[in-house]
């Protein structure tokens, strides 16, 4: 029905900067919130950014002021700026998205996940 492709994932040194994509593609009826995740070695799944379809936002404490959402609805597809980045954030990266696929029920899908590396 439907699918999310990450892509934009790799190793960047600390202080450098990623974009990560998110596109969506099947019998998409509408898209509602579209988020990132992210899971580092050893921990749990936690939000990174969220972004609704007024295109309100929302960050984690972590990530605000250097890493940035968006959305172009027309291409199904969310983004991920990510500035000034930091070992730290070394992670599994996840998009999730809520979805009404056109013929079935609402709910939510998520991608397969882009590893980011942050290491000099």
């Amino acid at each position: 029905q439907v699918q999310l492709v990450e892509s934009g994932g790799g190793l960047v040194q600390p202080g450098g900067s990623l974009r990560l994509s998110c596109a969506a593609s099947g019998s998409i009826g509408s898209i509602y919130t579209m988020g990132w995740y992210r899971q580092a070695p050893g921990k749990q799944r936690e939000l990174v950014a969220s972004i609704d379809n007024y295109r309100n936002t929302n960050y984690a404490d972590f990530v605000k002021g250097r890493f940035t959402i968006s959305r172009d609805d027309a291409k199904n597809t969310a983004y991920l700026q990510m500035n000034s980045l930091k070992p730290e954030d070394t992670a599994v990266y996840y998009c999730n998205a809520d979805i009404w696929p056109t013929g079935w029920a609402r709910r939510d899908y998520w991608g397969q996940g882009t590893q980011v590396t942050v290491s000099s």
